[in-house]
């Protein structure tokens, strides 16, 4: 009977073991991936993209020159399927930016009754109109919040970080009114 030594027994039955171990693990792992593919792709789920609109062309109200303007005629344009037209008789769809807010509150103080915290609103309300003026989204308003924290001893960085606060609320809502703009149907 050949001799076996403690080392080598010990040593080669858990690499063994192992090995099947993680293969079956990376087998599970990959059929689990698989199947979670598979049941998302069935129902529908899509990443968020640009989606397409009802409307070949749309009038935006909103100057060009504005940053709101811009960045919704940007967003309008990769959708693919609609032209943003600067004359309103042109366009099947008139959007109407009717009001674009931004405010500040104070949230709390800290004892020495200095501001601590604000909370940071933005409020869109706009309405799409077709050629007619009918409303296909009638006026609707949308809102963002943030909370902020404020510190008299950082006041330049406190200022940029509102600023970025409020770059962050409008892309929120323009991705918001987007996807209205997407769920709205225009009368052929």
């Amino acid at each position: 009977m050949p001799r076996r030594t403690p080392h080598s027994s010990i040593s080669a039955q858990p690499a063994t073991t192992s090995t099947a171990h993680s293969r079956g693990r990376r087998r599970l792992l990959l059929g689990g991936t698989g199947l979670a593919c598979l049941l998302l792709s069935g129902c529908g789920f899509k990443l968020r993209g640009p989606q397409a609109l009802d409307f070949a062309t749309v009038h935006i109200n909103a100057s060009e020159l504005s940053e709101l303007g811009a960045s919704l005629r940007r967003l309008i344009a990769t959708t693919g399927s609609t032209r943003v037209v600067e004359d309103p008789a042109q366009a099947d769809a008139l959007l109407q930016v009717l009001a674009n807010n931004r405010g500040r509150e104070i949230l709390s103080l800290t004892g020495a009754g200095k501001v601590r915290e604000y909370q940071l609103t933005q409020t869109l309300r706009f309405q799409l109109l077709d050629r007619r003026g009918a409303a296909l989204i009638p006026p609707t308003s949308i809102s963002a919040s943030r909370e902020f924290t404020f510190d008299d001893s950082q006041v330049l960085g406190k200022e940029q970080e509102e600023s970025l606060l409020y770059n962050d609320m409008q892309q929120d809502l323009l991705q918001q009114l987007m996807r209205r703009l997407a769920s709205a149907r225009h009368a052929h």
